[in-house]
């Protein structure tokens, strides 16, 4: 990946090759558009976390609207097999 926003950090677990991505997307969502243009594929993806500056009813219960956003971020999560992970605490993020 070549995005000055988008972190990859690769390690190794029993000889797998592993990720972590750290993302920074801007208010254009510049690093999300990147993502889902190249089709990243990548597996053993563990974590996938950021600052993606998306306000959306689903990461803020007391915000009453849906983000597209959320939407592209979602679709790219489940292109690498990844699922949003729910806390055990309802806090604003």
């Amino acid at each position: 990946m070549n995005h000055r926003d988008i972190n990859l950090i690769s390690f190794f677990n029993n000889s797998i090759i592993c990720f972590i991505i750290n993302i920074y997307s801007d208010k254009q969502q510049t690093a999300l558009k990147y993502l889902k243009d190249i089709k990243v594929n990548l597996n053993n993806v563990f974590v996938m976390t950021g600052n993606f500056n998306i306000k959306d009813n689903d990461g803020d219960i007391t915000y009453s609207y849906h983000s597209v956003h959320t939407d592209t971020l979602m679709e790219i999560a489940n292109f690498i097999d990844l699922r949003m992970s729910t806390p055990t605490i309802q806090v604003l993020t």
